[in-house]
């Protein structure tokens, strides 16, 4: 009975065979996956991100009064005053109250009066 139960909980152990010691083909495929995981991750999860942030920061840069904006807590604002040394705006979040945040906390501009109102050119006459 006892040759039985060790039969089936024990594996037995065979010996290995002597590794090369230094670079192997079956070491590059081992890792290969985990390389094409990463880069998968990196572009489509990683790069967009920075491409995201880096233009956020350019919009927070180029901030002007008009511009509609969103914070950090949802609320929806109007930039009033922007000091361009300072890291602090002035937003008007309804009529005649006006706050002051730190650009940090804006999240999006929803609408800038940096863009054109009208992208169209005007069709030729004649």
């Amino acid at each position: 009975m006892s040759s039985l139960f060790d039969n089936f909980l024990t594996t037995p152990a065979y010996a290995q065979s002597a590794g090369g010691g230094g670079f192997s083909a079956e070491g590059l495929v081992s890792i290969l996956p985990y390389v094409a995981m990463f880069g998968i991750f990196y572009f489509l999860l990683i790069r967009p991100q920075q491409l995201k942030q880096k233009q956020l920061r350019s919009q927070l840069s180029s901030l002007r009064r008009g511009d509609r904006v969103l914070t950090g807590g949802g609320i929806v604002a109007v930039v009033q005053k922007v000091a361009e040394g300072s890291n602090e705006v002035e937003v008007e979040i309804a009529p005649n109250v006006r706050v002051t945040v730190l650009r940090d906390t804006i999240t999006s501009v929803i609408t800038s009066v940096s863009k054109p109102a009208n992208d169209m050119t005007p069709p030729a006459k004649g």
